[in-house]
């Protein structure tokens, strides 16, 4: 029996999910999650054998949540299912080792069938997903993403410096590092254009 963790943030969307998952005689889903807090927590208390986590959810993403995942609870393995096909979500959750990466469109076969693959060792990625990915390549660097994620926020330049622990300069460095490389007009629009991306 594979004992699945569903988190999403929209009550009926995880309500259908664990319903259809529910009907394969080999799948059995233990819990349900509304975000990543709620799932770690759940992890902690129960033996999961996937997670099957959105990307969009409010307090913890489903990229922080899997990340969290691969590193603690190494025997769990990690299948994202998104309604957005962006780029950089895949580039991210491929190079973090998540599993399975499944549009919410996809039909209810397709997830199971991912569920079962991914629980024998196999990695599933739609094609289609895998090719743009590779194709949208994401120029930016992890300390520009976290500058940048915090200005999207409407955070100054100091108090990102304090949150990133770094000068004022430096941070206003990594912003317009980020502003070129997205040929942005400033640290807003370059904060919308990585977000349309998945590169934040």
């Amino acid at each position: 029996m594979i004992k699945v963790l569903v988190v999403e943030d929209q009550g009926l969307v995880r309500g259908a999910i664990s319903a259809l998952l529910g009907l394969d005689v080999q799948i059995e889903v233990v819990a349900q999650a509304q975000d990543g807090l709620e799932g770690l927590k759940v992890l902690h208390e129960q033996d999961i054998d996937i997670v099957l986590t959105d990307i969009e959810m409010p307090n913890m993403t489903g990229l922080e949540l899997a990340e969290q995942v691969i590193e603690r609870f190494t025997d769990c393995k990690v299948v994202i299912m998104t309604t957005f096909s962006r780029a950089g979500y895949i580039r991210r959750a491929m190079s973090m080792g998540v599993k399975g990466f499944v549009l919410k469109e996809a039909p209810s076969e397709y997830l199971v069938n991912t569920l079962k693959k991914v629980m024998v060792g196999q990695k599933v990625i739609d094609p289609e997903l895998a090719m743009s990915a590779l194709e949208d390549r994401d120029p930016l660097t992890e300390k520009e993403r976290k500058a940048l994620r915090f200005a999207s926020d409407g955070l100054k330049t100091a108090e990102i410096a304090e949150k990133l622990f770094l000068s004022e300069g430096t941070i206003r460095n990594y912003l317009s590092e980020a502003i070129a490389k997205l040929n942005a007009t400033n640290r807003v629009d370059a904060a919308r254009i990585a977000r349309q991306k998945g590169w934040l």
